[in-house]
C-alpha cells in the first residue's frame, strides 16, 4: 500500500485523532496526579502507554500523539530525574507510539497510521493550570530555548507530525513556529489552541487572527482546537473555517473541569455525548477529529463509525 503522507491523506477525507492518555493510563493503575502527569508512566509503566495506543488504534484512531506533553527534560528534573536519563524516556515515548502504530499496521494490511509528537505549552510544565489561562510571559528567545531540546529528541526518533497543543497563548506559539521553520524546516506540524470563547485564546488574542498567522507559516498541516468543552467546537470551527482555508483539527475534552491544586479532573454533570457533535463538526469543515483529557477509546470509536459512515 502506498504511504501517503498526512497532508496527502486529509485530501481524501476526514481523519481519527486518539483520545486522552492520562484517562486510560489511570484505568490500569498509573498515577498522574503529579507534576508529570501522565510522563510519569515513562518511569515504571512505559507497557501501560504502549496499551493505551493499541486501545485506539483498535478504536479507529489513525492518528496516536506521544505521552510527550508534559515531558519535557525541566519537569523531569524538578521532579527528581536526571537530565541524563530524562532524555531517553522522551524518545521512548516517541518509540513507543511508533512502535505500536507498526505493530497495527502488520496485522491490518488496509490501516495506514500516524505518529504526532506532542508538545505542550510552557504552561503545561508550570503545571498550575496555565495552560488554561495563558498568563505566563518569556520572550521568544526564553519560550524557544524552552522547547528546543524536546523538539530535538522527538524529531531525532522521528514523527509524521508535531503536535503544538493546548497552546494559551499566541507569542509563545510564534517563537514555537518561528525555532521549528528555522531548525525543523522539513518538519510538518499542527497548531491547536486552548480557546477562552469560540473567537479567542485565553490569552486574549483573537482565533481568527492568530489561525491566520499559522497557516500562512510552511509545513503546517492543519490549525484549530483542543481541550475545550464538546459544545464549544462547532462555533470555533466557524470562526477557524471563516479564516483559513487550511485543514482544521479538534479534539475536546469530555467536559469535566481540571483542578490545578490537585491536579485532578472534577466530573461534572455534562451529558452532551460525542454522536451529538461530530456530524455538526464535520459540516462544519473538520478534518481531523479525536478526543483531549477524559475521553476514552469508546468515544474514539464513535467518531470513526461516525466518519467512515
Amino acid at each position: 500500500m502506498q504511504v501517503l503522507s498526512l497532508n496527502d491523506r486529509l485530501k481524501q477525507g476526514p481523519v481519527v485523532l486518539d483520545g486522552a492518555m492520562a484517562t486510560e493510563l489511570e484505568k490500569r493503575g498509573v498515577a498522574t496526579d503529579s507534576a508529570l502527569w501522565s510522563a510519569t508512566a515513562m518511569l515504571d509503566h512505559p507497557q501501560a502507554i504502549t496499551a493505551v495506543h493499541q486501545s485506539y488504534f483498535a478504536a479507529g484512531a489513525q492518528i496516536a500523539i506521544t505521552n510527550t506533553y508534559q515531558a519535557n527534560v525541566a519537569a523531569f528534573v524538578q521532579a527528581g530525574v536526571s537530565a541524563e536519563k530524562a532524555r531517553p524516556l522522551i524518545q521512548q515515548a516517541v518509540q513507543i507510539a511508533n512502535t505500536a502504530r507498526d505493530n497495527y499496521a502488520q496485522t491490518h494490511p488496509d490501516f495506514q497510521g500516524y505518529v504526532a509528537g506532542s508538545i505542550g505549552s510552557y504552561g503545561a510544565y508550570l503545571a498550575d493550570g496555565s495552560e488554561y489561562t495563558g498568563k505566563y510571559h518569556l520572550d521568544e528567545v526564553a519560550y524557544q530555548a524552552f522547547h528546543r531540546e524536546r523538539l530535538q529528541l522527538i524529531t531525532a526518533v522521528g514523527v509524521d507530525v508535531l503536535a503544538l497543543e493546548t497552546m494559551p497563548n499566541f507569542a509563545e506559539v510564534q517563537a514555537l513556529v518561528h525555532l521549528i521553520t528555522a531548525e525543523f524546516p522539513a518538519q510538518p506540524y499542527w497548531v491547536s489552541f486552548s480557546i477562552a470563547d469560540a473567537q479567542h485564546l485565553w490569552d486574549g488574542t483573537d482565533l481568527a487572527t492568530a489561525a491566520k498567522w499559522v497557516a500562512a507559516q510552511p509545513n503546517v498541516v492543519a490549525v484549530g482546537v483542543n481541550c475545550t468543552r464538546l459544545e464549544n467546537i462547532e462555533p470555533a470551527l466557524q470562526t477557524l473555517r471563516d479564516a483559513v482555508e487550511i485543514p482544521l483539527i479538534v479534539y475536546p475534552n469530555s467536559g469535566d473541569e481540571y483542578d490545578a491544586v490537585t491536579k485532578t479532573w472534577q466530573t461534572t454533570d455534562a451529558s452532551h455525548t460525542f454522536d451529538q457533535f461530530v456530524p455538526k463538526w464535520l459540516a462544519a469543515g473538520a478534518n481531523i477529529i479525536g478526543g483531549c483529557c477524559r475521553t476514552t477509546p469508546a468515544d474514539i470509536q464513535t467518531i470513526a463509525q461516525l466518519i467512515n459512515g
